[in-house]
């Protein structure tokens, strides 16, 4: 009886430690993200990932174990996400965990489906390439599809390694490619010890052997990063606003005078529409120093989340509206039915959400030609490629408060450092509660304010470096490869299915 019971509970004990391991693995995979960047998580987690898909005896039980992979990196690595609702959590405290579950599940289910269909592959080798070439295709789904969201995808973890050196060249699908290349052969490491151990020992190889590139030239060019350090419950509350306005133009009043002035995201806490005192204020502080800042604005029933550029003389005389928008923070799609559960934008504070802007722009400076980047706009690679012309620096100006003080900001400072690297511009990156920074074209941090800290920052421009290949190409170079990878897989596993 005892023995007949052990057999039964077998299967429910397999499926338990399989999915117990499979979740674990994603949360170790996610320590190499910010701000710990464990690298030995990455082999670590990789490989003993794809060990175990080697084993699961069918597509369901594949797909299954990329789900739960996924789950809990995401889950983990992307736990920020619950500090929006922290803001006012006697309204929005109880969404926290649907969203971080919804959110984590949402994006697992693309390495689902790479691991379901690498799965119908039998021969581990073949698999194990299968797995490598699926999964690099989902993260360009993730990237681009349904608005698309690639944060904590593989190229992060390489930001402050020689591996870095590769972006411009081959963009972050590439740096992803070549990081699963690398480690999923491990894999296969009971089978074929020998074999299995060439792919991560070139690779070490490899970054021995990467040359670190060179400091840039600085200009003449000193721009003062502003950063007011204005907590999200505190930012819009009449009692505090005008303190934080206050601190700003004391940072920008101080001498020496710098070539430009940013400020961050909404740092002017009123719409354009009536702002017409506060940026007298301003451009007074300023004395004739060009200003950048954030601010909301209206036109009728339409709002938009701008960043516009006071002039020597105090005018107002460019505007760019941010065009890609956070679902569910900025704008809420099918947002009249949502409202009626009181869900809205949570970084909307102006009408039921923004509108969307009309596209890139070029911002002429006094210090050059900017690509002006709101947020999370910094987030995707193909919208700095859009760019009508290519610029001499990147603008970014964030409020990171919405992410929180540990993670969710210096992930995103992390996607900021890529920009730059991968289009070999510098970066100007202005946060409302940090990470400040003049991100140089190699993506390396020049000058910052780190997080949580009121301040400024009076930073040398440094000077473009010459158009890069992933600047020119984009992202289509990889994606066609590993379509005709795919295609050598297709086929490779139909003529051995035929030959068996």
């Amino acid at each position: 009886m005892i023995a007949v019971q052990r057999l039964a509970n077998g299967p429910i004990l397999i499926w338990s430690a399989t999915t117990l391991l499979s979740l674990g693995l994603g949360i170790v995979l996610a320590l190499a993200l910010a701000p710990l960047q464990y690298l030995w998580a990455v082999p670590f987690a990789l490989g003993l990932v794809s060990l175990q898909f080697l084993r699961a005896s069918s597509v369901r039980s594949g797909a299954w174990i990329g789900w739960l992979f996924g789950l809990g990196y995401f889950g983990f690595g992307m736990s920020w996400i619950v500090e929006p609702f922290q803001v006012d959590p006697d309204r929005h405290a109880w969404m926290a965990p649907f969203a971080l579950f919804f959110l984590a599940g949402g994006l697992a289910l693309f390495w689902a489906v790479a691991f379901g269909v690498a799965a119908r592959v039998s021969l581990s080798s073949l698999r194990v390439l299968a797995l490598i070439v699926a999964w690099s295709l989902a993260e360009f789904g993730r990237a681009y599809l349904f608005s698309g969201l690639p944060w904590a995808a593989f190229g992060q973890f390489w930001i402050d390694s020689p591996a870095a050196v590769l972006l411009p060249w081959i963009g972050p699908h590439g740096l992803a490619f070549l990081t699963l290349a690398t480690v999923l052969p491990l894999g296969l490491l009971p089978r074929s010890p020998v074999l299995t151990g060439i792919p991560p020992l070139l690779a070490l190889f490899a970054m021995v052997l990467l040359p670190s590139p060179a400091d840039p030239v600085l200009t003449q060019k000193v721009v003062r990063l502003v950063q007011p350090n204005a907590p999200q419950d505190q930012k819009w509350r009449p009692d505090y606003r005008w303190g934080f306005v206050r601190r700003q133009l004391g940072y920008t009043s101080a001498m020496p005078r710098p070539d430009l002035v940013v400020w961050p995201e909404t740092a002017v806490p009123q719409l354009l529409n009536y702002a017409d005192e506060t940026l007298a204020a301003i451009a007074n502080a300023a004395d004739g120093v060009p200003v950048i800042t954030g601010i909301q604005r209206s036109e009728g029933l339409r709002y938009f989340n701008s960043l516009l550029v006071l002039d020597e003389q105090g005018a107002t005389n460019q505007i760019y509206d941010k065009t890609h928008l956070v679902p569910f923070g900025e704008y809420v799609p099918f947002g009249d039915f949502l409202a009626r559960f009181g869900i809205a934008g949570f970084a909307s504070q102006a009408g039921s959400g923004y509108t969307s802007g009309q596209g890139a722009q070029i911002l002429d400076l006094t210090i050059g030609k900017a690509l002006p980047l709101i947020c999370y706009e910094a987030v995707f690679p193909q919208l700095v490629n859009k760019a009508p012309e290519r610029p001499d620096m990147l603008v970014q100006i964030t409020n990171d408060a919405w992410f929180g003080i540990y993670s969710g900001p210096y992930q995103h400072l992390v996607q900021a450092q890529m920009r730059a690297a991968e289009q070999g511009l510098p970066m100007i990156r202005v946060a409302n509660t940090g990470v400040s920074a003049m991100i140089d074209g190699h993506g390396r941090i020049r000058e910052s304010l780190p997080l949580g800290e009121a301040g400024f920052v009076d930073a040398v421009l440094p000077q473009p470096l010459p158009p890069t290949l992933y600047s020119r190409v984009g992202d289509l170079p990889v994606f066609l490869f590993l379509l005709l990878l795919a295609g050598f897989v297709g086929w490779r596993h139909r003529f051995i299915a035929i030959r068996t």
